[in-house]
């Protein structure tokens, strides 16, 4: 999906701003945020899906909220589109009818669970690969609706294949909540050939790409 999210090769938008030191978290609500997000608030949905939501904000909140704020926003989003919590509840900051308070997890409850979270996105495809790596693809001029992981910077142009990863999971499906396996590729760009002639000829940029995004050159 096109958006304010879709930043890559844009000008205009001012310095980003770099804090030294290598705190995680800049308060302690995000520390929590980070927890709970481990916690699979809702199992049903997809990592693509997940991405598509803040792909949804209004662009004014994408700018001006804090990276941990905008997955707080988004999953009062999914609570209401799932079901879990009604506008109301939202609203009121907590639900009307509470769970009991679960037991405190053991340290070696957590280590399976994170353990049993490594998801594996690889998969089997219904085709043979299209492309094999040394060959020159053209990526296709336009996005995918609802959500697609081809940047707009590098749409309509020239790359080399470098490398295959055989199938994965496809995203553009996955914000559908459908599982698609499809060939993955890295593709390595000239940096003149995104970015034009004022880069410097020596620097490349690699993408990982779906198979549906490329056409032969």
């Amino acid at each position: 999906m096109d958006g304010i999210h879709d930043l890559g090769g844009k000008e205009g938008y001012g310095p980003v701003p770099v804090q030294s030191g290598d705190a995680p978290f800049s308060h302690d609500w995000e520390r929590r945020m980070w927890g709970l997000a481990r916690e699979a608030l809702v199992p049903s949905i997809t990592i693509d899906w997940f991405r598509h939501g803040l792909e949804l904000m209004v662009p004014g909140d994408y700018l001006t909220y804090s990276y941990f704020q905008k997955w707080a926003t988004n999953y009062l989003m999914i609570f209401a589109d799932d079901g879990i919590a009604t506008l109301d509840e939202i609203a009121a900051g907590h639900v009307a009818q509470p769970a009991p308070p679960a037991a405190p997890k053991t340290t070696a409850q957590i280590v399976e669970q994170v353990r049993a979270g490594c998801t594996d996105f690889s998969t089997t495809a219904d085709t043979a690969a299209r492309f094999s790596v040394g060959d020159t693809v053209q990526t296709l001029p336009h996005g995918t609706a609802p959500h697609t992981r081809l940047p707009a910077y590098a749409r309509d142009r020239s790359g080399t294949v470098i490398a295959h990863h055989g199938a994965h999971l496809l995203p553009d499906e996955g914000a559908k909540g459908r599982h698609v396996g499809q060939h993955l590729y890295t593709v390595s760009f000239t940096t003149r050939e995104l970015w034009g002639a004022d880069a410097h000829p020596a620097d490349t940029v690699t993408l990982e790409l779906w198979e549906s995004y490329l056409v032969p050159a």
